[in-house]
């Protein structure tokens, strides 16, 4: 029997409109999860979704419960259970959702309030994320030792982001072009994964620890151990400490192969980590949620 790990993605992959095709084909299925949203967050996020302006849902608050959101009805709907789970940095709170770990409402208020705390961290404009392609992860260790930026995901051994001051990213970015690298600033609102987030990660902690969590119902990888968890205290403790810690997508991919996981399906809008995943195991069977359930 092939193992498989469901993936759930993070910041980036929203587009208004997500969902809509799915709403109208399950409409009974995927309308409570729309009104329970409602009542948690205390507005509508279903049309903010559906209509936009995009301008706000690309807004850091409001991404964020959106991508949950999105991520738990397509988990609904595929309605399997997996061996295993892991995220992309906010996407391991959609797969605490979809693990149990506590309840969608609980999950919503915590992201719309990582959001929002996240970009209150850092005024806009002093902070940045640079993309550095074609360099391996000693050498943009090195640049990033030089100019006071630092890595915030390891996405592939080809794609490592780097975060922090924007003059520090920006000279970072020179020096890995002058290596023959290739650096993209990426449009992003704060210096994610960075120790500039450290006051949203401080203002944050009460809040997860006043939630109650419950034993997954599948382990969840935990961005800052890189170990799949299932004990419900740890889960908690390492999720206060998730804000700033360094996603390394990669490794966590890699760890899930090492377990038997050959199968791997992305569970949220687009498709983002199936083309990483590609890149870092090519043997492995990566899909995206459109191509496991064919929406009309």
């Amino acid at each position: 029997m092939v193992k498989t790990a469901f993936l759930f993605p993070g910041q980036g992959s929203q587009y208004v409109g997500m969902g809509r095709e799915l709403w109208e084909k399950y409409r009974a299925r995927v309308e409570p999860f729309y009104h329970r949203a409602r009542e948690a967050l205390g507005f509508d996020l279903q049309e903010l979704i559906f209509d936009g302006p995009a301008e706000k849902l690309q807004l850091t608050e409001f991404a964020q419960p959106a991508i949950l959101l999105d991520s738990a009805i397509k988990f609904e709907l595929l309605g399997q259970k997996p061996d295993y789970a892991a995220g992309h940095s906010l996407g391991e709170y959609s797969a605490l959702v979809c693990a149990g770990v506590f309840s969608l409402e609980d999950g919503l208020r915590l992201v719309h309030l990582r959001g929002r705390l996240m970009q209150e961290a850092v005024p806009v404009g002093q902070g940045g994320m640079v993309a550095l392609l074609k360099l391996d992860y000693e050498r943009v260790r090195e640049i990033c030792a030089q100019t006071g930026a630092e890595i915030a995901n390891y996405n592939s051994p080809e794609q490592i982001v780097i975060s922090g001051r924007r003059e520090a990213v920006l000279k970072a970015k020179e020096l890995a072009e002058a290596l023959r690298g290739k650096g993209i600033e990426l449009a992003v609102s704060a210096p994610f994964h960075s120790a500039l987030m450290k006051p949203a990660e401080e203002r944050l902690r009460p809040t997860i620890e006043k939630t109650a969590f419950s034993s997954p119902k599948f382990p969840v990888v935990s961005t800052v151990s890189g170990e799949p968890e299932t004990d419900p205290q740890r889960i908690q403790e390492l999720l206060t400490k998730q804000i700033t810690a360094q996603v390394r997508w990669a490794d966590y991919v890699l760890k899930l192969k090492s377990l038997s996981v050959m199968r791997f399906v992305e569970v949220g809008p687009g498709d983002v980590l199936t083309k990483l995943n590609k890149r870092i195991a090519q043997e492995i069977e990566a899909l995206s949620f459109a191509s496991v359930v064919r929406s009309p």
